[in-house]
């Protein structure tokens, strides 16, 4: 595990080395810009893309409380903040200056998950500005242009600035992954519906009903069709006479057609 850590570490100080010369004392919470007269104004600096919510909050607060305490007032274009103001105090002012750069920067930037060696690169920071300012005067003027605060959030927006490049290209890679199976599951389903369309249809006889074709049955290899008749049925109030009359008629016509179909025959 320990040799894991060490690994993890030293890839990291090495990929943090390649961009240490964008790494400036700059002001963390202001930037300066051109607009289009000419004119040189300041705006709010942008935040790294793709970073958590949390880390977007850490690196706001980290960036507003290093900014006021090392450039947070401007006399005759000089900026200065709390630290020259109070390190001017001998002994006292030097220790007040140690304790807000740590509670307020370097304590608040370690809850965004911070590497161990990037913490204290930030004290060793803070320890070469307390040193400095206890030198009477001119410790403070030195103190103010080395702007301990502003490095130490230059090192965590660095920092959290390939934590978002990390995140945007993971959420790429699972982007393209979701997006190869949705394609991959659409392409199976066209498959199987394909498929379901190439097999025959049952070709077994039907059964309808009402005025439509009329109904078929499969027998022993062969169908016939069922021919809508009414079986004659005995009516109430219709006198068995006039059946019995068409009877004797029926018989008295085949009576008849005898003798011509024998002389045929003959």
């Amino acid at each position: 595990m320990s040799a894991a850590n060490s690994l993890l570490n030293t890839a990291g100080k090495k990929l943090f080395s390649r961009h240490m010369e964008q790494y400036r004392p700059t002001d963390p919470l202001y930037e300066e810009h051109t607009d289009a007269r000419g004119r040189v104004k300041r705006r709010k600096r942008e935040l790294p893309p793709g970073l958590s919510q949390r880390d977007l909050k850490i690196l706001r607060s980290v960036n507003r409380r290093a900014h006021y305490l090392d450039k947070g007032f401007n006399l005759c274009g000089l900026r200065f903040g709390w630290t020259f103001l109070i390190g001017i105090i001998p002994g006292a002012g030097d220790a007040a200056d140690a304790a807000l750069g740590y509670f307020l920067v370097i304590r608040k930037a370690r809850q965004a998950g911070i590497p161990p060696w990037l913490v204290q690169r930030m004290l060793v920071n803070l320890a070469l500005a307390t040193s400095v300012g206890l030198v009477p005067f001119v410790g403070d003027i030195l103190l103010a242009i080395w702007r301990a605060n502003s490095r130490n959030a230059a090192l965590l927006e660095e920092f959290l600035r390939q934590r978002g490049q990390g995140n945007l290209t993971q959420e790429e890679a699972t982007a393209k992954e979701a997006t190869a199976k949705e394609t991959d599951k659409k392409v199976g389903k066209d498959k199987s519906l394909a498929a379901d369309s190439t097999v025959p249809a049952h070709a077994g006889p039907s059964i309808t009903t009402g005025a439509e074709v009329t109904p078929a049955r499969s027998g022993s290899g062969s169908s016939r069709r069922w021919m809508n008749w009414r079986r004659p049925s005995k009516e109430k109030g219709v006198p068995q006479v006039a059946t019995q009359k068409r009877d004797s008629r029926f018989v008295e016509d085949i009576d008849s057609s005898l003798p011509e179909n024998m002389e045929s025959l003959s």
